[in-house]
């Protein structure tokens, strides 16, 4: 079996770490891990593959044109019975008979926000339907996208293996420690509420923004990647409801400090208008920190009753009480703080990491 690892970066993304969790596992079945130096793995555990598939778009399209010819090549030259790549990405020029294959489907979100997406929504409109359908099987991070794929693509439901994503509950627990922010020394002298995640549109940042006029006593701290595109209009829009001397934009975050940032915070505001699965509602539960966010897609069958859901996560208003809620009442955060750490236990890497090795070992 063959691993394809070609498009993992030295940073810690989503993906990255699906990745990277599942190895310990997958070692039983005895692969050969496809992979860049910028994997930091063990030069020893892989073949080396071309150093340019990963970095933006350039990279990306030189990754889709090397995994159509030159993954397919080593397919054959390693006489593999399977591939399995823990992304939708696979070879099209050689048949399914040639090359057979399993795929890991995290979200079909350009197609259900188009408007949102650029030409990135081809890619999904075309290209991953087709290494879908091509698939002996397709893993999937929650039952939300398996209904998404049978909405969107026509793929039988028998098809699609839906396995929970999981979290580093070594690293994710409740801490005292204060968090190392040298940027932002004084950001803990004021309750606070937190949000993870890029300020992407379906992250649906604006509502808790304008909620935050609400709630006068505490900030919003907005961490993650800064995007030219949309941070500015972020902070115009704070500076425009009055509030922006309490929204705090982080940009990025050391890994090490999610923890303390997510245990001092009040609560969790993860009101995404859609998630393949959600892994920092995972992560914030952990932490044991208190979850606000939408009952829709994954996000219900991450939290199931952990959290504090909002129908509708555009309504600003709606988010707003629940945000004030949290802040005054003591104990409902004590009680959602000690159903969240309940919950967190139910996932696991060793239970992914499990599920994932019985699928390919049906192909082998």
């Amino acid at each position: 079996m063959i691993v394809n690892l070609a498009y993992l970066l030295d940073r810690p993304t989503g993906t990255t770490a699906y990745a990277l969790n599942l190895l310990p596992h997958l070692q039983s079945l005895r692969p050969t891990y496809l992979a860049t130096p910028a994997s930091r793995l063990d030069p020893s555990q892989y073949i080396s593959v071309p150093s340019h598939l990963t970095q933006g778009t350039k990279g990306h399209l030189r990754r889709l044109w090397w995994t159509q010819f030159q993954l397919a090549q080593l397919y054959q030259q390693q006489q593999a019975r399977l591939l399995f790549s823990p992304i939708p990405e696979a070879p099209l020029s050689v048949g399914r008979d040639r090359c057979r294959t399993v795929v890991t489907c995290h979200d079909l979100i350009p197609l259900r926000f188009p408007k949102m997406f650029g030409a990135i929504k081809y890619y999904y409109r075309y290209y991953v339907r087709q290494v879908l359908t091509q698939a002996e099987q397709v893993i999937c991070n929650s039952e939300a996208t398996a209904r998404d794929i049978v909405q969107f693509y026509g793929i039988s439901a028998k098809k699609l293996a839906p396995i929970p994503l999981a979290h580093d509950a070594n690293h994710f627990q409740p801490t005292t420690d204060t968090p190392q922010l040298p940027d932002h020394p004084n950001l803990i002298q004021r309750p606070y509420f937190v949000m993870l995640g890029r300020p992407v549109p379906y992250k649906n940042m604006r509502p808790a923004i304008a909620a935050m006029a609400q709630i006068p006593d505490c900030s919003l701290v907005i961490a993650g990647p800064s995007d030219p595109r949309y941070t500015p209009e972020l902070k115009a829009f704070a500076t425009e409801r009055g509030v922006r001397s309490r929204v705090h934009f982080l940009s990025y975050v050391p890994y090490a400090q999610l923890p303390a940032l997510l245990s001092h915070a009040l609560a969790l505001v993860f009101p995404s208008r859609w998630e393949g699965f959600g892994l920092p509602v995972l992560e914030a539960m952990a932490c044991g920190t208190p979850v606000i966010t939408a009952n829709i897609a994954s996000l219900p069958e991450v939290a199931g009753d952990a959290a504090y859901f909002i129908d509708d996560p555009l309504n600003a208003d709606a988010l707003g009480r629940a945000m004030y809620a949290i802040a005054t009442d003591s104990q409902m955060r004590s009680q959602l703080r000690s159903a969240g750490l309940k919950r967190a236990k139910l996932f696991s890497w060793d239970k992914t990491g499990k599920a994932t090795v019985a699928v390919l070992q049906r192909y082998l």
